[in-house]
């Protein structure tokens, strides 16, 4: 996703197209009038899908004929979902009939197996959100489903990156800002860091600000919470780079409810292509929210037995609670440290079924002097081979991953054409 002031034809990345941002369904009513067990069932693991979080659905049987003998007596909800396999004209018949109970502003998607213009245009005609033809996955259903509540042209939401310590003092949140200045700077995206460890957060102290606001004054004032309200608490770093710092202070006991970020989030995804969030090592149902609803989640740990039991806990929650969403991205920092026993990073990968996305060794006198000074890595070595992976993990997380094939191997077949053309 890009900023407003970058330059893709200057990069040599690709954007991985796979990873396009989907708003979550909002808080609406959704009831699925299915036919089949095969859709009923596609519809109940969507309600399991993080982006449906906030949606009610319920799935009946029945298709078309069962949604109006529903509706005749009760409102309907905001959208309504039918499997049909009736032919065009029962299928406009029905819908007719539906269209005497329907609420206004009730959306009506129609899943079926023929794809059919037509068809299609009739629907569209007497007002059908949607037609979905069969197979599709879940994502598409959820995509689909997100679009109709999406103002067309309007301004695509902002990437949430989730940054988690597999165990306290792994170096999370120094991986985490590195990353965000790597986006901001190398990448040119306009990055916001989000420090949610209000008690003890470093993100002022690694990138030597004092902000006198910030987050708290965010989520402690909801009724105020607008895209204003969270600009002016914003706290610049770069032209491209923000941070919205935590106070640092314990004055207050900081227990959150699940929900306490949700607004916060909400106004930075609508106005900031990448939104980082530092997120302290502790176990919530605030944070076990954070790291499920983000699209993209970053796992530090350091190799020992701790940091690997508690990443492969990590890793199983979120596979578990994201099946439609590709897996965290594990960063190994503090590697070769000198005298200490450690399980190599195959095994390490191995036990927990994940393979190291960057592996960053143990360099106390740089990542220091960086901390020490209120400094990125890359300020303090700019060729050093650490700043080298923070840039590709930036790239990853971003998806503008580097592409694996050459512009030698792309042209390879064609110069070996003009070669075979010569020779003879």
């Amino acid at each position: 996703m890009l900023g407003p002031d970058s330059n893709p034809e200057s990069m040599e990345e690709d954007f991985d197209a796979s990873q396009v941002i989907i708003a979550p369904v909002p808080r609406i009513s959704v009831q699925a009038f299915c036919e089949t067990p095969e859709v009923a069932s596609l519809v109940q693991e969507a309600i399991t899908d993080r982006r449906m979080q906030k949606a009610h659905v319920k799935v009946h049987m029945g298709g078309a004929v069962a949604a109006v003998e529903a509706y005749r007596s009760a409102p309907t909800p905001n959208v309504i979902i039918i499997e049909s396999s009736l032919d065009r004209k029962e299928l406009v018949e029905s819908l007719d009939a539906l269209s005497n109970f329907c609420d206004a502003g009730t959306k009506v998607m129609i899943v079926g197996r023929v794809n059919d213009i037509v068809l299609y245009r009739d629907l569209m005609s007497r007002g059908v959100s949607e037609y979905l033809v069969m197979p599709f996955t879940v994502i598409d259903f959820v995509r689909n489903l997100s679009e109709l509540y999406t103002a067309p042209g309007s301004d695509p939401l902002g990437r949430i990156i989730a940054v988690y310590g597999a165990k306290g003092g792994v170096g999370a949140s120094t991986i985490c800002h590195n990353m965000a200045w790597s986006v901001a700077r190398d990448l040119g995206i306009p990055t916001v860091i989000a420090d949610m460890d209000l008690g003890f957060g470093t993100a002022g102290l690694d990138f030597n600000q004092d902000p006198p606001q910030g987050i708290a004054d965010a989520i402690y004032a909801p009724e105020r919470l607008d895209g204003n309200l969270v600009d002016r608490l914003l706290s610049k770093c770069t032209d491209k780079l923000s941070i919205l710092a935590a106070p640092a202070t314990l004055d207050r006991n900081y227990d959150f409810d699940e929900t306490t970020f949700d607004g916060v989030l909400d106004v930075l995804r609508a106005t900031i292509p990448v939104i980082i969030l530092d997120i302290p090592h502790v176990w919530s149902a605030w944070t076990r929210r954070m790291l499920i609803g983000a699209d993209e989640v970053v796992i530090v740990a350091a190799p020992d037995l701790g940091n690997l039991r508690n990443a492969k806990n990590i890793v199983d929650t979120l596979r578990s609670a994201r099946p439609n969403d590709a897996r965290p991205r594990l960063v190994m920092n503090f590697t070769d440290m000198p005298k200490r026993p450690e399980i190599s990073i195959a095994d390490f990968g191995k036990a927990i079924e994940l393979q190291p996305a960057v592996t960053i060794g143990f360099d106390p006198k740089l990542f220091g002097t960086a901390a020490n000074n209120g400094q990125m890595i890359a300020e303090v070595d700019a060729s050093h081979k650490v700043t080298a992976s923070f840039g590709e993990l930036a790239r990853m997380v971003t998806g503008r991953a580097e592409l694996k094939r050459s512009k030698r191997n792309l042209f390879d077949p064609i110069l070996a054409k003009i070669v075979r053309k010569k020779a003879s």
